[in-house]
């Protein structure tokens, strides 16, 4: 929402430089904004030429990560059996990957994760013994201890580290260390073994800001603050977490050691080289030539030939999933149907990687949903009903989908909207069906409850800016005679609440973050990107693979089922490109008619919103965190790149509110989103001046609109018409909402910061006024969807039965929001996350998870509207 802070974070990079690793993480986020350290993985090949730098693991790698880590578990294990009393030594060891009967370290979660993932995995296997969360926490702290001073007679080094090291830098090949061990820990050990002195850099788990191995994030950090390019970069580790952090960053050169967990068969699927231990990067790479031997086959033990990492090729390739669209449904199927290693999936994304900080940095987001790099940049057909207007429809085109690019805000929608699905033909999805699936996904801070979900993938978290024009919000719905809720995603929706955000540690929390960096080391995987499908491939009426466009080159690949996790706007086109969908309309662009299904694009619809906006009388509001005031703008961004903490870690929608438009409705049906500033044109435009407002919509608009064919050519954009406004009723229900907004603001709880109206106007008071400002600043709340809907085969509308499967066809499915019977009450995101839960146990064959009995508010009446 607030463009402003990301020029701040820019101008902070710019203003200051630290001589210390935050200093590299802020860097690094420039480096991710020059775009010059990200390279495609396709076809990638061991560079040729001699490397600049050389990345290290520690334990594993330099040390012998047994000798110091097995005693560790041991005595980790002791305390927390006599911490708890129970007989915890065979499940932890097991959790830690720790062989007793070897007296050694697997792969796994101590070799391979962070103190902080670790600790989340005792916590949740106390919590399987019984324990109480908040009594696991306590546990865990108690009884985890990071790695102190190491002592020099127990650290065994795989030979002499000081002296590679040293002829190493002798070439003038810079070194860097980047573990999973705390700092503390890592400093120690490079002075035990005499190194320090020749280490150039180190990052390590504890350091903030930085995401953990295998994601890329401390690679880039690196080579920015070393000044090397990734291309002439080496990593050297003994796990597939460090082999997959190489390959994700697009390093140079990727070499597998065995002197750590990981054995010669993992490390020979995915490392460049392999080596006995580090003695061997001498003949590797420190020769004195310019460029290393060509394509060099033996190092160590056995042959590791260079390995292309292309997840395509120009023969076709098979697997039992192919999942189009990296979006919020399809990381969440990717990583759920990788769970089973009898599967093997490819994931197909059309836009780039999301290594940006543009997408993780919360107060950035206008920047993904204002670029066509990182998203399809769509415009609808002229609205007849909005002054003919081309309306800016903003969809994801990156990994994470439009969960990298939305204002996170976590709201799952009223029960009765999930009944309605089941009324409408989507037998087995009604609330107390959908309500185990939120869960399954969720991991709010407050932990888990009746409602909420405390230990899945998806992290939610409540605003921390504590703005006084908050709670001032909260009071006025109360003056004027709503409730207050404590929590509108549980047992009561309706009334005045704080915003759930799909947000961790100040750090966008997108499915990208929470489902796919996971399950990105899994061998049965593979993820692509700037990969555009073009078609489904039919053998008959049964989905056999895709084809798609990369790189310039036309590629399929086959599959035992073809899941298309699109979106609302690209599903039905890409059904439509592939000849399902309603025959008449296949025909006009000479498409081959495979299914005849008149569903297909059709029921479109969408949340429609404006902003009725206030000067506020204090200086409280969010007017000087823009570029107008460049003081701020460093402080705001210097905060987050190093902190993640302050106005950069926030959306700032920290206030929400469910209300009903009139007497006998039966549920809220208009939303408000609370913003201590004021935008126009989707936070193109900033404020001049101090200002608050809501951006308020119905929620249950009777128009339908259509996803329509442009051309055969899948290049070219749909005609996207959502047909806003088409009915009397959602005129009059858009027009309710800017008179119940006026209502809140006008109450004594605001009387201290309200000033002079803004948006519509104090002159705009009669209904014809309110209509017309409605159909010239009316904007989409990014919520479209119903476009391919889920129903009854009964419903010659439906194009999807209550298992996702298309009606018509064998092996093809559609896990996304067009396949919602009807739009939910409210944002979008969370609703997804939970239908790609539910499909993923369908995918699986799994039982699905036992129907919830948790009550739900009912209001003592609906004959007053509140």
């Amino acid at each position: 929402m607030l463009r402003v802070l990301t020029k701040a974070s820019k101008a902070g990079l710019k203003a200051t430089c630290l001589p210390s690793l935050r200093s590299s993480h802020r860097s690094r986020c420039r480096l991710l904004l020059q775009q010059t350290a990200i390279r495609c993985l396709s076809t990638r090949q061991p560079n040729q030429k001699k490397p600049k730098l050389i990345i290290f693991d520690k334990d594993g790698t330099l040390i012998c990560c047994h000798s110091i880590w097995t005693p560790w578990v041991k005595d980790t294990t002791d305390r927390f059996i006599k911490k708890t009393g129970l007989n915890l030594e065979e499940k932890i060891h097991h959790l830690l990957s720790y062989d007793p009967k070897e007296d050694r370290l697997l792969p796994g979660l101590l070799a391979e994760s962070t103190s902080q993932i670790i600790k989340r995995q005792l916590c949740q296997l106390l919590q399987d013994e019984g324990i109480s969360v908040d009594r696991s926490l306590e546990i865990v702290e108690d009884c985890y201890k990071e790695m102190g001073t190491i002592d020099a007679n127990v650290l065994v080094s795989h030979g002499d580290v000081n002296k590679l090291m040293t002829e190493i830098k002798e070439q003038e090949i810079k070194i860097a260390v980047c573990t999973a061990d705390t700092r503390a820990g890592t400093i120690n050990t490079l002075k035990v073994i005499d190194v320090e002195h020749l280490v150039d850099m180190v990052v390590c788990s504890d350091d903030p800001g930085l995401l953990p191995k295998p994601n890329a994030d401390a690679a880039f950090a690196i080579c920015e603050k070393l000044g090397v390019e990734p291309e002439r970069t080496v990593m050297v580790g003994d796990t597939m977490t460090d082999i997959n952090f190489g390959i994700n960053a697009g390093l140079g050169n990727i070499v597998g050691v065995l002197s750590g967990v990981s054995t010669k068969k993992d490390l020979h699927k995915s490392a460049d080289y392999v080596i006995d231990d580090i003695q061997g990067l001498t003949s590797l790479f420190l020769n004195r030539s310019s460029q290393l031997p060509n394509k060099p086959q033996r190092h160590g033990v056995f042959n590791t030939p260079a390995r292309s990492f292309s997840t395509t090729s120009n023969r076709s390739q098979e697997y039992s999933h192919v999942i189009v669209g990296a979006g919020s449904a399809g990381c969440i199927l990717a990583n759920r149907l990788t769970e089973d290693q009898s599967n093997n999936v490819m994931l197909l994304e059309a836009g780039p990687k999301d290594y940006t900080w543009k997408i993780h940095m919360p107060a950035a987001l206008v920047y993904p949903l204002c670029d066509d790099k990182y998203n399809w940049f769509y415009h609808t057909v002229p609205q007849t009903h909005m002054n003919s207007r081309k309306m800016y429809q903003p969809r994801g085109r990156v990994w994470g989908g439009s969960s990298s690019l939305n204002a996170m805000c976590y709201v799952r929608g009223h029960a009765l909207d999930y009944d309605g699905w089941e009324k409408a033909g989507a037998e087995g999805w009604s609330y107390a069906d959908c309500l185990p699936y939120f869960k399954k996904a969720q991991c709010h801070e407050s932990g888990e409850s009746e409602y909420r979900g405390g230990s899945g993938p998806l992290n939610v978290s409540r605003g921390k800016t504590n703005n006084p024009l908050f709670n001032v919000f909260l009071e006025a719905g109360q003056q004027a005679g709503y409730p207050r809720t404590q929590d509108y995603n549980g047992y009561q929706f309706e009334g005045f609440d704080f915003m759930d955000f799909t947000i961790h540690k100040g750090i966008r929390w997108s499915t990208a973050n929470a489902y796919l960096r996971p399950a990105l080391k899994r061998s049965n995987l593979k993820v692509t990107s700037k990969t555009l499908t073009t078609r489904v491939l039919f053998d008959g009426t049964k989905a056999v693979g895709v084809e798609y466009k990369q790189g310039g080159e036309i590629k399929t690949v086959r599959a035992d089922k073809v899941i298309l996790s699109c979106g609302s706007i690209n599903t039905p086109q890409l059904l439509m490109l592939s000849g399902v969908g309603n025959a008449d309309e296949l025909k006009k662009h000479d498409i081959p008619v495979v299914n005849h299904l008149p569903g297909v694009g059709q029921n479109l619809q969408d949340h429609l919103e404006v902003y009725v906006q206030m000067a506020c009388s204090q200086p409280v509001s969010l007017y000087k965190a823009q570029w107008k005031f460049p003081h701020n703008m460093i402080k705001i961004g210097l905060q987050w790149f190093l902190l993640q903490t302050g106005l950069g870690a926030t959306s700032h929608l920290e206030a929400v509110a469910f209300i009903r438009s009139r007497a006998g409705v039966e549920y809220p049906d208009i939303q408000f989103h609370f913003l201590p500033s004021s935008v126009k044109d989707h936070g193109r435009v900033n404020p001049e001046q101090h200002s608050f407002q809501v951006h308020v919509g119905a929620q249950r608009p009777e128009s339908r609109g259509t996803i329509a064919l442009q051309s055969k050519n899948p290049e070219d954009h749909p005609l996207i018409d959502p047909n806003y406004l088409s009915t009397e009723n959602d005129r009059w229900e858009m027009r309710e909402c800017v008179k119940l907004a006026r209502e809140i603001f006008e109450q004594d709880a605001f009387a201290a910061y309200r000033g002079k109206e803004i948006l519509p106007g104090v002159d705009m008071q009669s209904d014809e006024q309110l209509d017309a400002f409605v159909r010239e600043h009316g904007e989409t709340a990014y919520h479209p969807s119903c476009s391919a809907k889920m129903g009854s085969e009964k419903d010659p509308m439906a194009v999807v039965n209550n298992r996702t499967e298309v009606f018509g066809m064998e092996n093809l499915y559609i896990v996304d929001a067009s396949i919602m019977p009807n739009v939910t009450t409210g944002n979008l995101n969370a609703p997804v996350t939970m239908m790609a839960e539910k499909a993923a146990d369908i995918f699986r064959g799994r039982e699905k998870l036992a129907p919830s009995d948790a009550p739900v508010y009912k209001p003592s009446s609906i004959e007053t509207q509140r």
